[in-house]
Parts: C-alpha cells; structure tokens; sequence
C-alpha cells in the first residue's frame, strides 16, 4: 500500500532533521544582517554616544506614537504593531530587506539611541529607509519617535536599552 504524499514528506524531513541537524546551522538562528551596524565606522563611536534626551515618560512616548501613525508615516512600513509588515505592503513586492522589526528583543539591544537616531537623519544604506529629519521630523519628534519604538521591545520588568548600563 502506497503512503500518502504527506506522510512521505513528514517522514522525509524528519529524517533530515534528526541526522543532518548537529552538523547544520539552526534553521531560526537570528539574521547577522539585523544586528549589523547601519552607521558608517568612522562614525560609530561617536554616534553611539548619543543619549535620547527626552525621559521615557508615557506622555513622551504617546507623542511619538503619534508620530510614529501619523506625520512620520514609520507605520506605513513598519506595522502598527511594530514587526515591520506594514499594511501598505504587498508580500513580495519589496526589494532587500523588511523594514526592522521593532519587537526583536536582541536588536533592540544591539542599537543604541544614537544608531536609531543617525538611521532617522541619514537614511540606511541598502534598505528603503529614507532620511526623516530635517525633511519630515524635527530632531525632537525623532527622539519621541524612538522613545516610543522602543517601547515595542519593552517587557513589564525590562528596562529601556537605552538606560541598561
């Protein structure tokens, strides 16, 4: 009797699972190109040094919520919800990267404030995110935009990346 073609197929990936996967890299290993660094080297050390100068205060980060739906369109790309699919794109018809997932734990903790901040002003090379300031935002709704960006990484008990020492 012949098994049917899912079986078949179950069979066959779990097979491959278990003999290839100690000698394999993890199939949902992070992406190095999210944590890669978008500020050009000879300007990292500096940038990282930025703080944002605003305090993370809940009337701060609804400003830059605001902004983040509204005025600075961030939504459009990045998703009310923060994971980069926003509801203005069409699956596949995007060219390189997704926009940034604002709820990855790790990148949140890969950038700092002063990347975030060069990313808005600059642009990032490689991706279609255009630079915002002047253009779009102030330096001050920048920095409310990316108190409330990180707001989206933010569990109950975890301090802003930003304030970890």
């Amino acid at each position: 009797m012949r098994r049917p073609i899912l079986y078949r197929f179950l069979t066959l990936t779990l097979f491959t699972a278990t003999t290839l996967a100690p000698w394999s890299v993890p199939v949902f290993a992070i992406d190095e190109a999210i944590l890669k660094p978008r500020v050009p080297v000879d300007q990292l050390q500096d940038v990282r040094t930025w703080k944002n100068p605003l305090p993370p205060t809940e009337d701060t980060i609804e400003k830059g919520k605001k902004l983040f739906q509204g005025k600075a369109f961030c939504v459009t790309c990045h998703g009310r919800d923060g994971k980069g699919l926003g509801g203005d794109i069409e699956p596949g018809t995007l060219k390189g990267p997704l926009p940034r997932n604002f709820t990855d734990q790790e990148w949140q903790a890969a950038r700092t404030d002063g990347e975030l901040f060069w990313i808005l002003k600059n642009g990032s090379k490689g991706t279609a995110m255009a630079p915002f300031i002047p253009l779009i935002l102030t330096e001050e709704e920048a920095w409310q935009v990316l108190r409330y960006v990180r707001s989206f990484g933010q569990t109950q008990n975890t301090p802003q990346a930003s304030e970890q020492p």
